[in-house]
């Protein structure tokens, strides 16, 4: 699959880092270092822009090493719709134990592609199953 990108800095290609990752890593597009505070969030940019094919989004994730941390995309996994042509920019929220820097170019979240399904809503009645409405916990510890 071909995704068109268009770079507002040429240090902020997404890259994999090794031949076995599904995810691209993608950087802090900022000129000097940020405090992330600890509970503070913040939107971060990534200086490049993407035209993913129809039929395909692409979703931001935390980066694990960056989670051991306390730092996490907060709408993990951010969705990237095929239709949206502006800057990505990554939300992160510190829930570790001690204020956290980004320097800039530090990879802050990782970019992986996904097929998504067109759905056709049908109007009927559901049919019946044994769990039915039961949720949160129904199944115990």
């Amino acid at each position: 699959m071909n995704v068109i990108i268009e770079l507002i800095n040429d240090k902020c290609m997404p890259e994999k880092k090794t031949e076995g990752s599904s995810g691209y890593d993608i950087k802090a597009y900022i000129d000097k270092p940020l405090e992330l505070s600890k509970g503070e969030i913040k939107l971060i940019p990534t200086g490049f822009k993407v035209q993913i094919p129809t039929g395909y989004e692409a979703q931001i994730r935390s980066r694990s090493g960056l989670a051991l941390k306390g730092i996490f995309v907060l709408n993990s996994p951010g969705t990237i719709d095929s239709d949206y042509r502006g800057e990505i920019k990554v939300i992160l929220i510190n829930l570790g134990d001690r204020n956290f820097t980004i320097n800039p170019y530090d990879r802050i979240a990782q970019m992986v592609f996904q097929k998504v399904c067109d759905v056709k809503f049908v109007f009927s009645n559901l049919n019946e199953t044994e769990r039915n409405e039961k949720g949160f916990g129904h199944t115990g510890v």
